[in-house]
């Protein structure tokens, strides 16, 4: 189990980018949150097996509509307690 932090660039509001990501993480079975930042970006912490957030990448940039044209990535420590993956409101 690994958890990361994310920040995308590009086409990632307007277009469903929140939704679907928590509409792939839940089915993948991970934990986490996502949200708009007022500067265009969309920050997002994950957490599960590291195959999985690899794939639920995958899987954001497969969608047609979304257009991630960068992403940073750093590590963090894993939160025990936490249950599910949820949608934030913009910061």
């Amino acid at each position: 189990m690994v958890r990361k932090h994310f920040y995308f660039s590009g086409r990632v509001q307007g277009v469903g980018f929140r939704y679907q990501a928590a509409y792939y993480a839940r089915r993948l079975g991970l934990t986490g949150w996502v949200r708009n930042l007022s500067d265009g970006r969309v920050e997002m912490e994950v957490q599960g097996k590291e195959t999985l957030i690899s794939q639920l990448i995958l899987e954001l940039k497969g969608t047609s509509y979304i257009r991630i044209e960068d992403v940073k990535c750093t590590d963090l420590p894993l939160q025990e307690t936490e249950q599910k993956f949820s949608t934030r409101f913009t910061y």
